[in-house]
């Protein structure tokens, strides 16, 4: 197999799931916000997508961020009648983010790019061999 081909290919994984782990770490990171007043909304949850093409100078398909789009999914409402942003009922909106959602999205997109860089490993592990053998 062409090792060139083959890092290529790892390389547009590791920058798609980095990608990934970028917009979870946004979605985090906005967890706990509100909007500035009464009629706004606040953060909207994003969903990272992949999409995949055909590279013609590698020969193979790779993989790269696709649209990040935002999720649709009602608003958490929790009665704050204290709070700057709540409604005239004393409701407040947060975000349609569940921690423990972007938790188990960001462990799996953590895995998925370890295995991209495991397969980068072996790869420069065989190139070395190879060259080694070249040389004896």
């Amino acid at each position: 197999m062409d090792f060139l081909k083959t890092l290529s290919i790892a390389a547009s994984g590791l920058k798609a799931q980095s990608g990934r782990m970028r917009v979870i770490a946004e979605n985090i990171a906005n967890s706990d916000s509100t909007a500035s007043s009464a009629s706004g909304e606040p953060y909207r949850r994003r969903i990272a997508s992949f999409r995949t093409s055909f590279d013609r100078e590698l020969q193979a398909q790779v993989v790269s961020l696709g649209r990040v789009q935002n999720d649709r999914t009602d608003f958490v409402t929790r009665h704050e009648p204290g709070h700057p942003a709540a409604d005239a009922k004393g409701d407040v909106k947060y975000p349609n983010v569940n921690p423990l959602i972007e938790t188990v999205d960001m462990r799996d997109a953590q895995r998925s790019y370890e295995a991209n860089l495991n397969v980068i490993g072996a790869t420069r592990r065989m190139i070395s061999r190879t060259l080694d053998l070249l040389r004896a």
